[in-house]
């Protein structure tokens, strides 16, 4: 679980500002900036955690490599440290970093430092991915760089990355709620996890204004997010968000509002703002890579976020009541 966005802050105010980074640590930014001679560098770290142990090295590499890559910046470097509890076996450190290695090289990604240890501490096996990229300054992309009448893009259905978790972790559940076929179907897909890929061709389409991934708090948080760093408003069309039977599946079994459905964690789902005249070429890079692009809404100069239903609107919930947690816990 995150810190609030008020807690976050002040965890900030004391990050004394310096003008050789571009874009310091900032709520909505999962990314941040540095200038390197006439480049910029590009910097995420994120920790993993809690995940399948065979999928623990390629998921440490892809979580930062996406934010990095989202940022308009190919990764090209990274430091890695695993930590495990006291005693930890050497072979499973070593299993680790073998996932870890292939998932660098599939990215093209140098390791170049890390950190191994055990401590009492833990009860787990935590790992920490910092990975690095640089981008020529006119080319950098922002979550605060949406435009009023940007259409809102979405590249993958809602809740994507909660269906193949509980897949892959729960089965026996996954399986009775959404049959053997889409249960191996869902839990052979985690590599949509990732935005690597389209987020890099993304960024070289004229028009891509804002990127952002869709983790934990889901479309509402990562919506919220790209509109307040915009300083914008936002509308988006709910019955335009791609779903799933498999999602509405769940909402039924654990009596999720459509709230918790827009909160629902989509870790390897894009959201972003588009102009209009970009639409052909994104469906076109998009639909080369295997995936559908969704328009569902459009940023606005009136500040209100709207979230319409045919023909009714309401405010878009401004609170991520992400059910991944409870979910995971209780099938």
């Amino acid at each position: 679980m995150k810190l609030s966005g008020e807690e976050l802050s002040k965890l900030l105010n004391c990050i004394k500002p310096d003008e050789r980074v571009v874009v310091p640590p900032m709520i909505g930014y999962d990314s941040g900036v540095h200038r390197l001679g006439n480049k910029y560098l590009v910097v995420a770290a994120d920790p993993c955690t809690g995940v399948p142990e065979e999928w623990f090295g390629w998921f440490l590499i892809n979580y930062a490599a996406s934010d990095v890559a989202l940022s308009g910046a190919k990764p090209e470097f990274c430091t890695i440290t695993l930590l495990g509890p006291c005693p930890t076996e050497p072979k499973r450190f070593q299993k680790i970093m073998a996932q870890t290695c292939k998932a660098a090289d599939e990215l093209d990604i140098a390791i170049v430092r890390g950190h191994t240890g055990m401590y009492d501490s833990l009860r787990e096996l935590v790992g920490v991915c910092t990975v690095y990229g640089t981008v020529e300054p006119q080319k950098m992309i922002t979550p605060g760089g949406a435009k009023a009448g940007d259409l809102i893009l979405c590249t993958k259905p809602l809740g994507q990355e909660t269906l193949t978790n509980l897949s892959l972790l729960k089965p026996a559940f996954a399986t009775a709620l959404f049959g053997i076929r889409k249960q191996r179907e869902l839990a052979a897909s985690v590599s949509m996890q990732s935005c690597v890929k389209e987020a890099l061709s993304l960024a070289k389409i004229p028009g891509i204004h804002a990127l952002h991934d869709a983790t934990e708090g889901g479309f509402i948080s990562a919506l919220n997010e790209l509109a307040a760093t915009s300083k914008l408003g936002l509308q988006v069309e709910w019955y335009k968000v791609p779903d799933s039977a498999e999602l509405w599946a769940l909402q039924r079994h654990f009596g999720l509002s459509e709230t918790q459905l827009l909160a629902m964690s989509s870790t390897g789902t894009i959201l972003g703002a588009i102009e209009p005249q970009a639409k052909g070429e994104v469906t076109e890079t998009l639909g080369k890579l295997g995936l559908t692009a969704s328009f569902i809404g459009e940023f606005t100069e009136n500040p209100k976020r709207v979230l319409v239903k045919g023909a009714d609107s309401s405010a878009f919930p401004s609170f991520a009541d992400d059910p991944y947690t409870m979910m995971m816990a209780t099938s």
